[in-house]
């Protein structure tokens, strides 16, 4: 049956090969650094069921030894120069971007055609099945236009990897510690805290501390994700659920959009607001938080309201 498993393969092998190409790159003076992450990131696509627990955290402490210790640096392997990459700017224009939308539009009919197929396709994983299937299809489609070296999109995903460096598994690894803190109870200790703080029969008061509090979370964080199951755990069931009988669905949603507005304001966010300041160089590495600030607060307000006017009967 096609599921996790043939993502976790596909996967691995993009980051064996990003692995082999870095170790290659002899003009990069970390290149080592880097060939040893891509290839710690590849054995947790093709192993990590097998390496069990212990296994898996003892891969996750080499990742961050490498990115903690500065191991890792930029390669110098150039695909294309500067003149080239414009002259095929000028002759394709808007075209270059065709190949991108292959993966949508792959994913979304893989979605709804691979569910008339439980017997071969995961029902449970189409959507991630059709994307992986998707960016296969859309890599395909370069080559036939392009017509590239073979090495070339691996080459370029290699050099794209090493602009974003570390913070690429951030957001994975920052989920994962939100499931840890809910595992923890965590989330039962942010609820008696909260009580303290919200008045008796107050439900703007809890609607304010639960918006509030995934925003902060997030912030700390750096994920919406890591932050819901704590806040989610800690008062939107217990007390917005709970007490005031809201509406779950609705709490969870728009819970989640006021997670995002606390993305906007954190450099724990790498991947969203440190990586695009790198890519762009530019020289205030907070820059892309201080331009959303003025758009997350207005919007966080906004959620409140949505929260406190559409979750509750």
């Amino acid at each position: 049956m096609i599921g996790l498993h043939f993502i976790y393969a596909a996967g691995g092998a993009c980051f064996a090969a990003f692995a082999i190409l870095s170790a290659l790159d002899s003009d990069n003076a970390k290149r080592w650094g880097n060939a040893a992450f891509y290839a710690l990131l590849a054995a947790s696509f093709w192993a990590g069921d097998l390496i069990g627990d212990i296994g898996n955290g003892l891969l996750v402490l080499g990742l961050v030894l490498i990115a903690g210790f500065k191991l890792m640096g930029r390669g110098a392997r150039v695909t294309t120069n500067d003149a080239q990459r414009a002259d095929e700017s000028t002759r394709r224009g808007n075209r270059l971007f065709l190949p991108a939308l292959v993966i949508p539009v792959v994913a979304l009919a893989g979605t709804f055609a691979f569910k008339r197929f439980p017997d071969i396709f995961d029902s449970k994983q189409v959507t991630l099945v059709g994307l992986t299937f998707g960016v296969i299809a859309a890599l395909g489609v370069c080559y036939a236009w392009f017509r590239p070296r073979p090495v070339t999109p691996f080459a370029e995903g290699v050099r794209l990897m090493d602009s974003v460096g570390w913070a690429a598994v951030l957001p994975q690894m920052l989920a994962s510690l939100g499931a840890v803190f809910a595992l923890a109870g965590v989330g039962e200790v942010v609820g008696g805290i909260a009580g303290g703080i919200i008045p008796d029969g107050s439900l703007f008061g809890a609607v304010v501390v639960y918006a509030l509090g995934m925003a902060a979370f997030t912030m700390i964080m750096g994920n919406a994700f890591a932050a819901f199951p704590v806040m989610f755990a800690g008062v939107g069931v217990p007390v917005l659920i709970g007490i005031f009988s809201g509406d779950p669905v609705r709490v969870a949603a728009i819970g989640m959009l006021a997670g995002f507005c606390g993305t906007l304001m954190t450099p724990m966010a790498a991947n969203f607001n440190l990586v695009p300041a790198a890519l762009l160089e530019l020289k205030d590495q907070n820059a892309v938080i201080k331009a959303q600030i003025p758009t997350a607060i207005p919007l966080l307000a906004a959620n409140v309201l949505l929260i406190y006017f559409l979750a509750f009967p």
